[in-house]
């Protein structure tokens, strides 16, 4: 998400950084084409121009004419703009409520509502450990309440059984009445979309609400919505009063219009972001760590925080024991990449670094992508454990077997090799440093072509 506005204001701000001085001419320049990357991204024309004018307000100022750093000062007023139109600060699930605390999904259809469900379902049930029960409301779809009992079974957490003839409202009471006999601490309720606004719709969901009056109610959308956004927001919060939002396909859209327009109309925070199909990828949104991955500021914090929940311990240990003797083999480069893909991938964590955005061109010329990694575990899979332990066994004959067993060529195996190779030599130096030394270089030599 934010790929093409991201590239687009790194263009501007880099020009900028280069000036010694700034005048209010340029400025206004600067913020013409601040104006058109926020267009070009699908932002809400109403919400870019109070965009431009809240950073002209703060950028128009004698400290930023007079800054020893103006370029840097004019970067800094927009980040701050940019987390104020996100969200201020990360706004976390409200549960404080007695239980079962009823919380109501809505929609349109598409948007993902029924998965985002599950999503959070899980993420409830695993990460704040409550037990959960969802339930489905929608007995328009054919096999739609099927599918949210088939989600639910797949995450490990209790669907209301379905009772034929009954009506959403009628459903959402049920609910709500079993939640609090079998002791559940919150009850998902699963709206039905449809594949436009209408006044059906938004009625059936305002009668739901009136009669379990939810803890939170959250308006699942689709990021690529663009433009359409801002009155898909806006008809919800009027008719049915949206308390947050979560932002759907967001791996699948590089404007990222969608999250500032719905975040400006409504006043309500993004809660949560989908970052991918499978049932766990969900994130908490963080409006100052993506107001500086759009500027290419990165998110070390979030990298951080991924690498403490899926990096294995003992692994972990378990290289730093072999690095600090200056040993390597591919079975630990075997573990490296499987360490990565568990972070969610190249993908994932590309927007996580700093400065990424400026390298994108490099990276896509180079082919790194988490094709190569996938090719690259099946290449050293393909190896016999005693290859794998002593890469110089591997003569042309054995790379001839290893590249028939793993679908790949001898070329790609060569330049695994001098991949590893590589590494290889990093570590030797890096024992001389200890762990921290391989934090630096570790990771970062997968990288090399």
């Amino acid at each position: 998400m934010f790929e093409s506005l991201s590239k687009r204001l790194g263009d501007v701000f880099d020009r900028l950084r280069k000036r010694g001085a700034l005048t209010e001419a340029d400025v206004d320049a600067v913020l013409r084409e601040v104006r058109v990357a926020l267009l070009e991204a699908d932002v809400a024309l109403e919400v870019v121009k109070d965009f431009v004018a809240q950073v002209k307000l703060a950028a128009i100022g004698q400290e930023v004419i007079r800054s020893v750093t103006p370029g840097q000062m004019v970067v800094k007023i927009v980040h701050d703009q940019l987390v104020a139109t996100l969200g201020a600060s990360t706004s976390e699930i409200n549960l404080r409520a007695t239980p079962p605390v009823p919380i109501l999904m809505v929609g349109l259809q598409g948007s993902g509502k029924t998965t985002t469900t599950a999503k959070l379902a899980k993420r409830l049930t695993e990460r704040d450990k409550k037990k959960v029960l969802m339930a489905s409301l929608d007995t328009r779809r054919p096999a739609a309440q099927e599918q949210l009992a088939v989600l639910g079974t797949q995450v490990s957490v209790a669907t209301l059984p379905i009772i034929a003839g009954q009506q959403p409202v009628e459903i959402a009471r049920r609910a709500i009445e079993v939640g609090a006999k079998e002791g559940y601490d919150v009850v998902l309720l699963d709206t039905a979309g449809r594949l436009a606004i209408d006044e059906e719709l938004m009625a059936e969901a305002a009668a739901v609400r009136a009669a379990v009056n939810p803890a939170e109610t959250l308006l699942v959308a689709d990021a690529m919505t663009g433009q359409d956004a801002v009155n898909l927001a806006r008809a919800f919060h009027e008719k049915i009063g949206v308390t947050g939002i979560v932002l759907t396909r967001v791996d699948g859209d590089a404007r990222g219009g969608a999250a500032l327009s719905m975040r400006a109309v409504t006043g309500q925070p993004i809660k949560f972001i989908g970052i991918g199909e499978k049932l766990d990828a969900i994130d908490v949104f963080h409006p100052d760590r993506i107001a500086g991955r759009i500027l290419g500021m990165g998110d070390i914090v979030g990298l951080v925080e991924k690498a403490a929940e899926t990096v294995e311990r003992e692994e972990a240990e378990k290289l730093a024991r072999k690095v600090q003797k200056g040993e390597f083999d591919f079975e630990d480069m075997a573990s490296q990449l499987k360490q990565l893909r568990k972070m969610g991938g190249l993908s994932s964590m590309m927007g996580m670094l700093p400065g990424i955005g400026k390298m994108q061109k490099q990276i896509s010329e180079a082919k790194i992508d988490d094709k190569v990694v996938r090719r690259q575990e099946a290449i050293i899979s393909s190896m016999t454990p005693k290859e794998r332990r002593y890469p110089k066994l591997l003569n042309a004959r054995r790379k001839q077997r290893i590249a028939a067993g793993s679908g790949t060529s001898v070329e790609e195996i060569n330049k695994l090799i001098k991949q590893f190779m590589e590494m290889g030599r990093m570590v030797k130096q890096v024992s001389k440093l200890g762990q921290k030394g391989l934090a630096r270089a570790g990771m970062a030599s997968l990288f090399r072509r």
